[in-house]
């Protein structure tokens, strides 16, 4: 098989390593050498990649894939199965273009809905990320995501639970149908009246069982969680990845803190960043019902807490909640500007959350970085993240994303601009 050279590009590994120009070889699905004066071969492609950045393909850490223009929970509920594996399709479209190669998943409108989506991606007829399929959230009576009144029953986008046995079987069932991230509703949430964000309506038992079951099939389980008390009961049971994670108190810091080199955390703060700057006003969530909601509060704790989590050296993940009316797939980069701004992150190390911590979530050892022998998953961009992070708020500067070696997007200028076109073969 040809190889593929990158010349001249600015490297970004992920490693540690300053940001230096340099070449990086392709061969087969792996790099094979970074930085060094690349000899050309007869059989090489060759890219010209001066003037771009060369960065690992980032990881979105909380995936909704089939979440397009979601402006009630009705959007998610009566949209037919057929039509939405389209929806998830385009989710995932819009996520390789933009420069994300790995999907880490939170839940979906419908049980299988990432599960078929990632068979068709992994099979090569769909295009998309790697991903790690997420299903339903999985919650209790009254919790977020019951949507049923005694008047009025409903079937929302949950599996609804009470109790130990109804929880293990009902994580039994996401994982006998291909699901690899289960999801668990510990916390209530802002769009929940009755279950505000700091409440747990799950036991701790119910989220200890969830977690022994999902482990026993080899699966990951995550949890939506803003509660001090929700979170402490995801340490104890040993849940994977935390999301949201707005209150702390001393205790949950230092308990998260000791558990940093096995959990991951997903702050997911684009959603109420972006209500409370107007962004979701068209839609009827102004800032002034955002307040009646308890974002700013919630926002201020997410501000407090994550800065304090980062500087314990716990692994954040970017990106959440995406795929709402205002916040559209393709967009989750919006997040490095985030975590810049609000959690005291630099440039560099919010591309490591993006991009190395996003690698090791996925579970892979090979992934997530610029070094010879890790899988090929790498984007070039039209800018430099360095100086202005927010070139990768949308796909628009993602000229060129490669995963595992094979080029899943190019928009390399023709050679009369001043670049090699992506496919030239060397002479």
């Amino acid at each position: 098989m040809a190889r593929t050279v990158i010349r001249n590009a600015m490297l970004f590994t992920a490693t540690g390593a300053a940001a230096s120009k340099g070449d990086l070889v392709v061969d087969g699905e792996r790099i094979v050498s970074v930085g060094a004066a690349a000899q050309i071969r007869a059989d090489d492609t060759v890219i010209d990649a001066t003037g771009l950045f060369c960065m690992p393909g980032m990881t979105e850490g909380h995936a909704h894939l089939s979440f397009e223009n979601v402006c009630a929970t009705e959007d998610l509920i009566t949209p037919c199965p057929e039509t939405q594996v389209f929806t998830a399709a385009r989710g995932a479209k819009a996520l390789i273009e933009a420069g994300f190669t790995s999907a880490y998943g939170a839940s979906e409108a419908k049980l299988k809905l990432a599960v078929a989506v990632r068979d068709e991606v992994n099979a090569g007829r769909l295009p998309g990320p790697r991903i790690r399929a997420g299903g339903l959230e999985i919650t209790v009576t009254g919790g977020m995501g019951d949507e049923s009144r005694l008047h009025n029953p409903r079937i929302g986008p949950s599996t609804i639970v009470d109790g130990v046995d109804e929880m293990r079987r009902a994580v039994r069932l996401h994982c006998r149908e291909g699901v690899d991230n289960v999801k668990l509703d510990v916390s209530g949430d802002p769009f929940y009246p009755n279950t505000p964000g700091h409440t747990t309506p799950m036991t701790f038992e119910e989220i200890r069982v969830a977690a022994e079951t999902a482990h026993a099939f080899g699966r990951k389980i995550n949890a939506h969680t803003r509660s001090i008390e929700g979170s402490k009961h995801c340490i104890r049971a040993g849940v994977d990845a935390l999301f949201h994670t707005e209150y702390a108190d001393e205790e949950l810091l230092d308990m998260m803190e000791e558990a940093r080199e096995r959990i991951f955390v997903v702050p997911t703060v684009g959603l109420f960043a972006q209500i409370m700057a107007g962004e979701a006003s068209a839609h009827g969530l102004t800032p002034e019902v955002g307040g009646y909601m308890n974002i700013p509060e919630l926002l201020e704790n997410s501000i407090r807490t994550h800065t304090e989590l980062r500087k314990r050296g716990i692994r954040h993940l970017i990106g959440g909640d995406y795929g709402f009316g205002w916040s559209k797939q393709g967009t989750q980069g919006r997040d490095l500007r985030f975590f810049v701004d609000h959690y005291g992150y630099s440039p560099a190390d919010a591309l490591v959350c993006a991009t190395r911590n996003g690698g090791l979530a996925m579970g892979y050892d090979d992934l997530g970085t610029l070094e010879p022998g890790r899988l090929a998953d790498l984007i070039l961009v039209d800018g430099d993240p360095l100086a202005d992070i927010s070139v990768l708020s949308g796909p628009e500067q993602v000229v060129f994303v490669m995963k595992g070696g094979a080029v899943q997007k190019s928009t390399l200028p023709a050679p009369a601009t001043g670049h090699t076109p992506v496919l030239q073969a060397a002479e």
